[in-house]
């Protein structure tokens, strides 16, 4: 595999051994002049996919521009691990998921297949070779495909041995979440040195104030009619994510949807919410608001409570207060807070 390929994706078990294989330390990396620029490019990840939700493109024109971009992925890596906040690593991760997705729509079909199967998934070539088409095993499709848009739901594929049918530009996809779970999930199961600290404790610190003041920002911006004050962590989390521009799993999204509509916001208040988000598609986002309010559909829903929200994920337990302790579900959380708060201004 020539040096330009293992540039672009770094993640591959090449591109792993071409660096192991390259005569330089820790140490060198960190510190060595030769290696400044990797420690920049490393940075200008971090920056971009924070930014912009893309690691960003640089030139690969030379061997060295090459050697210089796969160095940046682990030290950008190292760095994301050190800033040690949650949603900072889901960015950076997010970033390069995209990124490498961007990348593989412009590649060949065996090499995806290849990407494919070292990720671990089963994939074959389909009966429809004709139309680039490949079955992937309905478990592996599951686990990744992004079931919120209704073009992805297993009801609207068709399943045949065990195998769902998907084209090129869909594995494509699939991969690309795959990428973004795992790099999150190393990046968690990874502890800062001392050393890579000290390196970048500036950008570091940086980075950190970064991430404080859009929190803070996403916090204060209004939604509709809705008091923020009253609003409980596990809303209020969701509502930073969705505002930050972050992924938001499909139940937080309609857990959301549902709290919010029952709290009086309409249909176009609530889209204007998910506007942010990465992956925002106006024609499917609608769909999924119109489905979970009934406007679309015979039900309309009710948001889970707090033990589904728990069993989902959606629960902070670090932001839980006196409230979330007597209550079993969100919108009492909301009834109580604001007879709470109605009690305070009558005293």
């Amino acid at each position: 595999m020539d040096i330009t390929t293992l540039a672009k994706y770094p993640f591959l078990k090449e591109s792993k051994e071409y660096i192991k294989n390259i005569n330089f330390s820790v140490e060198e990396l960190l510190h060595d002049i030769a290696y400044e620029r990797a420690r920049a490019i490393g940075i200008e990840r971090l920056e971009n996919a924070f930014n912009k939700g893309d690691v960003g493109t640089r030139g690969l024109a030379t061997e060295t521009d090459c050697i210089m971009e796969l160095l940046s992925y682990p030290l950008a890596r190292m760095i994301s691990v050190c800033v040690d906040d949650p949603y900072f690593k889901r960015r950076y991760a997010l970033g390069e998921a995209i990124h490498f997705y961007k990348y593989l729509q412009n590649e060949n079909l065996s090499f995806i297949l290849y990407i494919a199967r070292e990720l671990g998934f089963d994939v074959q070539l389909g009966e429809d070779v004709t139309k680039n088409k490949v079955k992937i095993q309905f478990v592996d499709y599951l686990h990744n495909a992004p079931t919120r848009y209704k073009s992805w739901k297993t009801v609207n594929r068709i399943l045949n041995n065990g195998y769902i049918q998907v084209s090129e530009r869909e594995l494509a996809r699939l991969i690309e979440e795959a990428l973004r779970e795992n790099i999150n999930n190393e990046l968690n199961a990874r502890s800062c040195t001392k050393d890579i600290y000290n390196t970048f404790k500036k950008e570091i610190n940086a980075f950190k104030n970064l991430v404080e003041t859009r929190r803070k920002s996403a916090e204060i911006k209004p939604v509709g009619k809705i008091s923020i004050t009253k609003l409980p962590p596990c809303m209020k989390h969701i509502l930073r994510s969705i505002q930050s521009g972050e992924n938001v799993p499909h139940m937080g999204r309609f857990a959301f949807v549902s709290f919010l509509y029952l709290l009086g916001l309409t249909i176009d208040e609530i889209l204007a919410l998910f506007s942010s988000a990465p992956d925002y598609d106006e024609e499917r986002t609608l769909y999924q608001v119109k489905h979970v309010t009934g406007m679309a559909s015979s039900t309309k829903y009710s948001p889970p409570g707090c033990r589904k929200m728990r069993t989902y994920g959606l629960c902070p337990a670090e932001e839980m207060n006196d409230i979330c302790k007597r209550v079993n579900h969100p919108l009492s959380y909301y009834k109580a807070k604001w007879k709470l708060e109605k009690t305070s201004k009558e005293k």
